[in-house]
């Protein structure tokens, strides 16, 4: 197949805001509250930290790669004596699925052929360097389309973001710098990424700094020419390494879940639940094509 590595940052554009209503939606805040969590970052580090099991916090701070240990060590373990992670499980599943359900996605036919295309896309994919997307493998598949269609964009996501963080550590950026150099390049507000991921404002500096140092920033901050081509590099491998996850669709198959996952997701963004800004930098001009463009 020689497709662009463009058309996994376009599919990307189109699953993740399926799967981001788990740390948008009160529907999945509820549903984790319900086992006791209680707070934003317990929800989140609870929800997604329970495929790994009751690991400890050094483990879960490097799969996520971008929270200071600090922060993750003021959740994990301690989230596992509120409820177990399958518990967790069952509560991230449910409260996503009620959110879906709730911005208009149903049991339609077409939920259910995006569903079981996503599926069919991960289904096999070597687990190699990407401890997220391979503990979500081994969880269960619910029989519900809505449930299903979930977990698969879960699955794709962790598959694209465990590969974006092996182009970050190619590229020698440390998980607290690429949260300075996104904001820097305009993706995501400072201020956000500041209060969510838990700066201090000398961390914030000394990562500037640092970064600056190698030319990627100017003193006060913006992005230069080689910081952006280090973005764009960073970028293009991620792209390139996520391109896989749709090896196994022939390019009818390809067509088809973009023609039935688009309008899916336009009803999510529609929904008002994930935010417009966010650190994934999501691209919603993307949703006004529902062609892969591969015909």
């Amino acid at each position: 197949m020689n497709r662009s590595p463009d058309l996994a940052r376009r599919f990307f554009d189109r699953f993740e805001p399926v799967h981001a209503v788990t740390y948008f939606a009160p529907d999945a805040l509820r549903a984790m509250n319900d086992l006791g969590y209680r707070g934003l970052g317990m929800c989140y580090f609870a929800a997604r930290a329970a495929p790994l099991g009751p690991v400890p916090a050094p483990v879960v701070a490097a799969a996520f790669y971008n929270f200071s240990p600090t922060q993750v060590a003021r959740f994990i373990p301690a989230v596992w004596s509120v409820a177990p992670p399958a518990d967790a499980l069952r509560g991230r599943l449910a409260g996503a699925a009620t959110a879906l359900r709730r911005a208009g996605v149903t049991d339609a036919e077409g939920t259910a052929t995006a569903a079981a295309l996503c599926a069919k896309a991960v289904t096999g994919l070597p687990v190699d360097g990407r401890p997220l997307f391979a503990a979500n493998t081994a969880l269960p598949w619910p029989d519900d389309p809505v449930e299903k269609l979930w977990q698969a964009t879960t699955l794709l996501r962790e598959h694209r973001g465990d590969g974006h963080v092996a182009a970050l550590l190619a590229a020698g950026i440390t998980g607290r710098q690429a949260n300075v150099l996104h904001c820097a390049a305009g993706a995501v507000p400072a201020a956000f990424i500041k209060q969510s991921r838990a700066y201090e404002d000398t961390e914030w500096q000394q990562c500037t700094e640092t970064l600056a140092a190698r030319g990627l920033l100017s003193a006060d901050g913006a992005l230069t020419d080689a910081g952006r081509q280090l973005k764009d590099d960073v970028e293009a491998t991620t792209n390139r390494a996520a391109l896989p996850a749709l090896d196994a669709l022939d390019d009818d198959e390809v067509e088809t879940l973009f023609a039935t996952l688009t309008p899916i997701t336009r009803l999510v963004v529609a929904g008002g639940d994930v935010p417009a800004e966010t650190p994934m930098g999501l691209r919603r001009t993307e949703l006004d094509d529902d062609s892969a463009h591969l015909r």
